[in-house]
Order: C-alpha cells, then sequence, then structure tokens
C-alpha cells in the first residue's frame, strides 16, 4: 500500500495525474515467440515457436524449438493469436510476435519486424528459408510456404559471445585464436584475427544443433561447444 501510494504522488507530480496501472506479477515465465511471415496477397503464414527463456541481462542466450512447454493445443493457440494479430495490423515481412508465457497463460509482448538473431532453429525444424521467402515478399511475390508446414525434429542455438564471464559484460580486442565446430550449423561473424570493437554487438558466432529428439539435439550441441576454442 506504501508503495502504491507513492506512485499516486509521484504520477500526480510528473503528470497532473495520479493513475496507477497495476500488473500481475510473474514470478517464472517463459519467453516462447512465434515465427510469422506474411505477403503482399494476404497470405500470413505461422512457422511455430521459438522458446527463448535462457537469457542473461534481459538478452537471449539460448534458444529451442519446439518448446519444452507447449502442448499442440497450445501451440495452436499462440499461433492463432499470432496471426490474428499480423492480419490486424496488414503485416507484410518476416517478423516474429513475442508472448510471455505463464503456465497455459500468454500475454503479447511485441512484434519484431525483422529477422531475429535465432530464426536458424526455426529453419532446421522447418525447412524454410527464412531469407529466401523475405526476398519473395519484398519482391512482391506470393509466399512459397504451406500454412501447415510439416516440422522435424528438435534444434536448439547457442551464442557465442566476446564477454567477461565473471561479470557478462562485453569485451573488446583481438580474437587470436577461433576453432569453430564441424557437423552443425555454425553462422559466424568474425574470423582468427579480427579485431570484437566497441561499436557492434559483442555476439560473434552461433552454433545451431539438429537432432531427431531434443535430447540428441542437444547431446550435438554439447559436442560441438566442446570442439569450439576462443582465445583473445
Amino acid at each position: 500500500e506504501e508503495a502504491l501510494a507513492a506512485a499516486h504522488r509521484e504520477a500526480a507530480a510528473a503528470f497532473g495525474d495520479d493513475t496507477v496501472f497495476c500488473e500481475r506479477y510473474v514470478e517464472r515465465p517463459r519467453h516462447v515467440e512465434i515465427q510469422l511471415l506474411g505477403d503482399t496477397h494476404g497470405t500470413v503464414v505461422a512457422l511455430g515457436e521459438r522458446d527463448c527463456s535462457v537469457q542473461r541481462r534481459h538478452q537471449k542466450v539460448l534458444e529451442e524449438s519446439p518448446s519444452p512447454a507447449l502442448d499442440p493445443a497450445l501451440r495452436t493457440a499462440m499461433s492463432e493469436a499470432a496471426v490474428a494479430f499480423a492480419r490486424a495490423i496488414g503485416y507484410v515481412n518476416a517478423g516474429t510476435a513475442e508472448f510471455m508465457l505463464d503456465g497455459r497463460d500468454f500475454f503479447f509482448l511485441e512484434l519484431n519486424g525483422r529477422i531475429q538473431v535465432e530464426h536458424p532453429v526455426t529453419e532446421l525444424v522447418t525447412g524454410v528459408d527464412l531469407i529466401a521467402e523475405q526476398l519473395r515478399v519484398a519482391a512482391g511475390e506470393r509466399l512459397r510456404v504451406e500454412t501447415t508446414q510439416s516440422r522435424s525434429g528438435h534444434a536448439v542455438e547457442v551464442r557465442l559471445y566476446a564477454e567477461d564471464p565473471r561479470s557478462f559484460l562485453p569485451q573488446a580486442g583481438r580474437v587470436e585464436r577461433l576453432r569453430l565446430p564441424h557437423g552443425i550449423r555454425v553462422d559466424a561473424g568474425v574470423e582468427e584475427g579480427d579485431e570484437v570493437g566497441t561499436a557492434y554487438d559483442a555476439m560473434i558466432a552461433k552454433l545451431i544443433a539438429h537432432g531427431p529428439t531434443r535430447n540428441e539435439a542437444f547431446a550435438r550441441l554439447a559436442d560441438a561447444l566442446a570442439e569450439t576454442e576462443v582465445g583473445g
């Protein structure tokens, strides 16, 4: 009650209006997002979800698809909500509808009108080249993706950062040794000898593993991380 009274006073002093909105406190939410594609011909397609709940400093670290927290009914409900939103605003492009998930309740956060860093996990489980489809949309062509696109297996991505592991704060400097794994998908932005500067994001590579099951995908990722070496 004291905090609410203080918020009323602050709002009245700052804005001349003491209205305060009280939001539900969600103790352990999950971050689940739906990949969308919309073309200029009125087609909007949802390509399933990505679970991005593993974060630090409010930044995603690990992303996987499908989400271990969703069953078919919840997946359908979230996908339908994302498509309805995209259609309501006439959305055209690749995009991601982000949700907060609390049990079986989900709440819309935002729509990211771009390709996400974690788009490879969706590509690996659906077989859809999202960048190619985005270029088709930009050219005014129709999507080649089905509304019931098939899904296969499980994919997981981790981000490789130039950071101090004690504080998770970005670090600049030269990459003196870089050994990236084979056998999984690697999207890298630097090579050995490159400088990691302060003008860009500290992420230098993404490692994405795919397997028939979640356990196999994570096992392949673990093997790949054991191969990985970064020195600077």
